[in-house]
């Protein structure tokens, strides 16, 4: 097994859809030559810049996301503008969970994506190779 590296992706201008495919690649380890489906040997991802990833087409107006609490009438929907606001990671992290196996591994290598809205982070120690994403998309 090799060893776990960090690696920095900044999502600014962007499409998010690249930027959690290149990372959920990157989480479950696929660019390495010793991958195996069951096994945890991807690398770390630090997301910066997560609120500035842009979205193609009307989707930031039709882009909805949907929780129920399980009750009768419990359905809360929320606009992609909005979620933005409330939270900036949860539109990248829904969508790199939703390219990941659904099984057990799957949340264990969603831990080690870090997320954050600015410039800063808290991983220098980590020395993080800055990773850049080409974006076919303009």
């Amino acid at each position: 097994m090799t060893e776990s590296k960090w690696i920095l992706v900044d999502a600014k201008d962007i499409s998010l859809g690249r930027v959690a495919s290149f990372a959920a690649n990157r989480l479950m380890g696929k660019d390495k030559a010793d991958w195996t489906p069951y096994a945890d040997n991807g690398d770390f991802v630090i997301i910066i810049n997560s609120a500035k990833a842009k979205l193609t087409g009307k989707k930031t107006e039709d882009k909805e996301y949907h929780f129920h609490s399980g009750y009768p009438g419990g359905l809360k929907t929320f606009k992609y503008r909005d979620m933005v606001k409330k939270d900036h990671s949860y539109p990248l992290i829904s969508a790199i969970k939703g390219m990941l196996p659904k099984n057990k591994l799957s949340d264990a290598v969603i831990k080690k994506v870090k997320i954050y809205e600015g410039e800063e982070h808290p991983h220098a120690a980590q020395k993080p190779v800055r990773v850049e994403i080409a974006d076919k998309v303009k």
